[in-house]
């Protein structure tokens, strides 16, 4: 039988404090209400704050101070080349006997870079030089048989004076004297073309050699020991790269073509300064110069053709390289915004909006816009030059959307 007694209430004891328990929860939920509900009202207020995308303020490297600053015009691609390239061909057509270089050789000027074989053309030249040994001899005995009929003439002559001779025997001296003389002339004549030909034969061996037209490199081996090379190409008809052995590159003087639109050929002008830059070397940037703008230009494209020098290349420039050049055009001292070494703050054009007849930027700080009156100076491409108003840096609101407000919270994608 269950014992009850254990279930009687003690009036003696003190009484339990409850409600002491429930107020140090209360305080605490009111602690963490506190601390919730702002940032919920935070939350929901960014949720709602407009998307907006920036860019920050760039400090670009300028000129000293009272130096000029080059102020970016036009952007063009191309390609690197070398201002002085060509494909080193064979005179004759002949096999190949020898070949003196490989890709990346460096040649001197008039260097023999290969040879083609030339047996048949030695023993010409051997047939040549006999041929003048036999004019030379022959010449010898002509101009000794030449001496014997004028010395006979001369005696026939006194003895005509003594009226011992008669007039018959010194027209035979004088006329074998006149053959004698006419035949030395032929005999040397006979010499002359004998050392002619072994010019030529010399020449024709000369030209089984493949020299170098000028200092470089090679870029290109286009033929092998043993094959039949020609200066001819099919059916006769000469091509760039027929009988071509190698492609010889002056890689001092590399330049970029480049392809400039009808449209703004205008600004482009002769020995404008620009700057250079390469998809295969991020980050390097070369100086350049116009060195020609080609006077004609190309229907079909609608471009027209500029040579770029590139005046600062280094080893990591190679031709065909694809190339983008940035035209500069020189700017007055003074003009724009530089600081105090000549540096130049620049932001998009997107960036800055009218209102009430200034300019504007909105700058993104702590995740709110503050609008910011602004100074401009040059533009440059799709940049602009700002001379007050925005620090280096800064992040700006590029295409800014109406709906912003002064210290709005925003949000950046």
């Amino acid at each position: 039988m269950t014992d009850l007694s254990r279930l009687r209430i003690d009036r003696d004891a003190p009484p339990r404090r409850r409600w002491l328990l429930w107020g140090v929860l209360l305080i605490l939920a009111g602690i963490a209400a506190a601390i919730a509900v702002p940032r919920a009202s935070r939350a929901i207020e960014k949720a709602r704050a407009p998307e907006v995308s920036v860019e920050p303020a760039r400090r670009l490297a300028g000129a000293s101070p009272g130096q000029s600053a080059d102020v970016p015009v036009l952007v063009a691609s191309g390609y690197v080349v070398a201002r002085r390239s060509t494909d080193v061909g064979v005179k004759a057509a002949g096999r190949l006997a020898w070949i003196g270089v490989e890709e990346g050789s460096r040649v001197r000027s008039n260097q023999v870079i290969a040879r083609l074989e030339h047996a048949d053309l030695d023993a010409a030249l051997d047939a040549a030089r006999a041929s003048v040994a036999e004019a030379e001899a022959a010449l010898g005995q002509g101009i000794a048989a030449a001496d014997e009929d004028r010395r006979e003439l001369e005696r026939q002559r006194a003895l005509r004076r003594d009226l011992i001779a008669t007039e018959a025997a010194l027209t035979a001296a004088d006329a074998a004297a006149a053959v004698s003389a006419a035949r030395v002339r032929a005999l040397e004549a006979a010499v002359q073309s004998a050392r002619a030909r072994v010019r030529v034969a010399e020449e024709s061996i000369e030209n089984t050699n493949v020299r170098s037209p000028f200092g470089g490199v090679v870029i290109r081996k286009r033929a092998e020991v043993g094959e039949t090379v020609s200066p001819m190409g099919v059916a006769g008809q000469a091509t760039r790269e027929a009988g071509a052995i190698a492609t010889v590159a002056d890689l001092d003087e590399l330049e970029v073509q480049a392809e400039v639109s009808e449209s703004n050929i205008a600004r482009i002008g002769d020995a404008m300064p620009a700057a250079v830059q390469l998809p295969a070397v991020p980050g390097a940037s070369y100086r350049g110069r116009v060195r020609q703008v080609f006077p004609a230009a190309d229907r079909a494209k609608a471009i027209v053709e500029v040579r770029v020098s590139i005046l600062d290349p280094d080893g990591r420039v190679k031709p065909e390289m694809t190339a983008n050049v940035t035209f500069l055009e020189p700017r007055p001292a003074g003009s724009g915004a530089t600081g105090p070494a000549g540096d130049v703050t620049t932001v998009p054009k997107r960036a800055i909006v009218e209102r009430d007849g200034a300019r504007w930027a909105w700058v993104v700080a702590e995740s709110r816009v503050r609008m910011r009156a602004v100074r401009l100076g040059a533009e440059r491409l799709d940049q602009v030059e700002v001379v007050s108003g925005v620090m280096p840096g800064e992040a700006v609101v590029v295409g800014p959307p109406g709906v912003l407000r002064d210290g709005a919270l925003v949000r950046v994608r």
